[in-house]
């Protein structure tokens, strides 16, 4: 007499909580890797889209800076965000030599960035953080600046003072 060995079909599987729970922890582990991702990729490709960091920008009448002067004037940045607020608003010192001739320098000393301040019964720049000072054409007088102030190229157009504008300078980066 033979025996007969019957093959029964596998059980079929149930979904348990442990298969569930795994399912669910690899959905969130790739929902996780997308949110991620996306900045980076954003990052990686806006090199290949270059706008230029700086346009012509109006520091307002010729006639608001007098001759052998130097004045506070700001300038928005052209390139903000809504949520800059205040941040946005770039400060820079403007000299009137004479006619339409005019100096205009920026804000920040070239040792750490410090914003100087203009003193008129000197006619000196001074740096508040390190005592870096500045002739009152912008060469370094004394202290840690490896340089005089950085300036922006200027134009008067329409009876309006323009500066070539939009970025802070730095020492990679100068105007």
């Amino acid at each position: 007499m033979k025996s007969v060995i019957e093959i029964q079909p596998a059980p079929k599987a149930t979904e348990t909580r442990r298969n569930l729970l795994f399912k669910a922890g690899i959905a969130m582990n790739a929902l996780a890797a997308t949110l991620m991702g996306i900045p980076l990729v954003g990052f990686v490709f806006s090199s290949l889209s270059k706008r230029s960091p700086q346009r012509w920008i109006s520091l307002g009448p010729v006639g608001q800076f007098p001759e052998g002067e130097t004045r506070l004037a700001i300038y928005r940045n052209p390139f903000t965000s809504p949520w800059d607020g205040d941040t946005a608003q770039i400060p820079c010192w403007v000299r009137r030599i004479q006619g339409a001739q005019f100096q205009v320098f920026a804000i920040n000393c070239t040792h750490l960035g410090c914003p100087v301040r203009w003193f008129q019964e000197s006619r000196l720049f001074m740096c508040p953080c390190h005592g870096g000072v500045f002739y009152e054409d912008g060469t370094h007088a004394s202290g840690p600046p490896p340089r005089g102030l950085y300036e922006y190229k200027f134009k008067v157009e329409g009876g309006n003072l323009l500066v070539f504008g939009g970025h802070i300078p730095t020492l990679s980066e100068p105007l």
